[in-house]
């Protein structure tokens, strides 16, 4: 038997997508998994295009079901891993996909989200640049991790080398995202619905209120120790998954486009999932579904002073399951990319 494993939520998007991955994965095997509504029923009828679980059957999310595996990934909605997690063993594995554990600070936490703050765990973005390298190497030796937001990871990812580097003015960084309507979960609502979202395109949590901006702000201050401020605008649009990013920054002086290829060549260069497209050339949301994948493609806008930069990834692998997985496999010592696909799928 494999690296035994449980799925919280797992009736969800993100609990799905953790499953369909882990199918693949050469070293853990789920053995169970939990949900609310769902409890007492199948994996092949809530989740029918998961048949590798399809036998496995719903069971109550709780400490004592959750407790004797090695691994659990927490799949549930914001809130709610807290409590649940606290009553875990230490030497388990936990990996949070919801923001419970994101924050650092717990100012942040109240101006954003409602209920207990929980305290911040590892983050769980292997790739992203630090003041000290980047955050693999915290992942190598924490049993506790923080899977990030998908939105907060494709603006931090895209715009962290050009922060690091000094390239661009940390107070002045402006993000537009086109994203599908799993990020939001699997719960019903109208603004989600088929009629309300096809044909249209809704900007949503306007005016610097969603709540991955202060992840964002977090991330950018790995490399510099200051926070800095963003205008961070999503826009609901209708494709199933998905995030196209476009985020830009006012040009530090004398910064040319030559540079900052560079620097972001040096970055993610020798990185598996996250790949700077040559110049010209910038991604789209196709070219990343069902991909643990970020792609990033970067231009100067030399009328405006300022930089542009790309970036597509699907919300639920490298924004959310893949990230977790991801995070696992460098905190039990398997090979970062165990289970984890890169190619795409097309059309």
């Amino acid at each position: 038997m494999g690296i035994r494993v449980a799925v919280a939520g797992a009736s969800g998007y993100a609990g799905g997508e953790l499953l369909r991955l882990i199918a693949g994965h050469p070293d853990l095997e789920v053995v169970t998994v939990t949900g609310h509504s769902t409890v007492g029923r199948t994996v092949g009828e809530v989740q029918p295009h998961l048949a590798t679980y399809a036998d496995l059957t719903f069971q109550d999310t709780t400490s004592e079901v959750l407790a004797g595996h090695d691994v659990v990934f927490l799949a549930l909605p914001h809130g709610q891993s807290g409590s649940i997690a606290a009553q875990l063993p230490d030497d388990v594995l936990v990996v949070d996909a919801g923001a419970d554990h994101r924050l650092t600070s717990e100012d942040d936490w109240r101006a954003f989200y409602p209920g207990q703050w929980h305290g911040a765990w590892t983050y769980g973005v292997p790739e992203l640049p630090t003041a000290d390298g980047k955050l693999r190497t915290d992942l190598a030796t924490t049993r506790r991790i923080a899977a990030p937001g998908c939105n907060a990871s494709a603006v931090s990812l895209a715009l962290a080398p050009a922060v690091a580097a000094g390239f661009v003015e940390p107070e002045d960084l402006v993000a537009v995202l086109a994203v599908g309507p799993s990020g939001a979960g699997r719960s019903t609502r109208p603004d989600l619905s088929a009629s309300e979202l096809l044909g249209s395109a809704n900007a949503y949590a306007v005016g610097g209120t969603h709540r991955h901006t202060p992840e964002i702000l977090q991330n950018l201050a790995l490399v510099t120790g200051v926070r800095g401020s963003i205008s961070f605008t999503p826009v609901l649009v209708p494709m199933a998954r998905g995030i196209l990013a476009t985020c830009t920054a006012t040009l530090t002086p004398d910064v040319d486009e030559r540079e900052i290829r560079a620097v972001y060549a040096e970055a993610y260069g020798g990185e598996r999932f996250v790949r700077l497209l040559p110049a010209g050339r910038f991604p789209a949301v196709e070219h990343t579904i069902g991909a643990n994948t970020l792609l990033l493609g970067l231009a100067v806008d030399t009328a405006a002073n300022r930089l542009v930069v790309v970036a597509a990834l699907d919300n639920l692998v490298k924004g959310t399951a893949g990230a977790a997985i991801q995070s696992a496999n460098l905190a039990l010592g398997l090979p970062e990319a165990a289970g984890l696909p890169i190619d795409g799928t097309a059309p």
